[in-house]
């Protein structure tokens, strides 16, 4: 071997252990571009979790509301409204019903624990064991109930409407939201 060739199989030699290898280069890019990704997930996980607990605070919202809802309805029916114990604990916890009849038809939904303070107006009461059948099932919230609910809504509405027929009152007579 020459001088000349050994002296540039050196040279070669020391370009070499100053640069990095083509494997550590590659290495390299590869832990930045998994770091890259790792950032950007974690960026889309923390976006999520921002409407994950929006949606939550809005079903809280939701639930509260409810609960002034039925309580009021509860006000409304005093002579049938009850609270009693709810078969089990649902799987929310939930473990008494607001029991009531309107319009001839018993009707019940579970009340969440945190809620029962808004229902001190209504008797507590153990389940009716001599009259099962007028509580068909122990399932608040069926679609028979909403069913009912919605037939019921439309006759107290055409009885108001009757009501003005009757009495020459007009509809945009009532004051606004009454």
């Amino acid at each position: 071997m020459s001088v000349s060739t050994r002296g540039s199989s050196r040279l070669r030699g020391l370009f070499r252990s100053l640069l990095p290898s083509r494997g550590a280069h590659r290495r390299e890019t590869s832990r930045r571009r998994l770091e890259s990704d790792l950032a950007v997930q974690r960026q889309a996980v923390t976006h999520w979790q921002q409407h994950a607990d929006s949606y939550a605070r809005e079903l809280d919202w939701a639930r509260h509301e409810r609960a002034h809802l039925l309580a009021w309805l509860a006000a409304l029916h005093p002579a049938s409204a009850v609270i009693t114990p709810t078969a089990g604990t649902a799987q929310d916890g939930t473990h008494r019903s607001l029991r009531l009849v309107a319009g001839g038809w018993p009707m019940s939904w579970r009340i969440p624990p945190g809620d029962l303070a808004l229902f001190r107006h209504v008797p507590y009461a153990e389940p009716a064991a001599d009259h099962p059948e007028s509580w068909p099932d122990d399932r608040p919230d069926s679609p028979d109930q909403y069913a009912h609910i919605r037939r019921h809504t439309r006759l107290l509405a055409l009885e108001a409407t009757v009501h003005d027929i009757t009495t020459g009152t007009e509809p945009s007579d009532h004051p606004a939201g009454h």
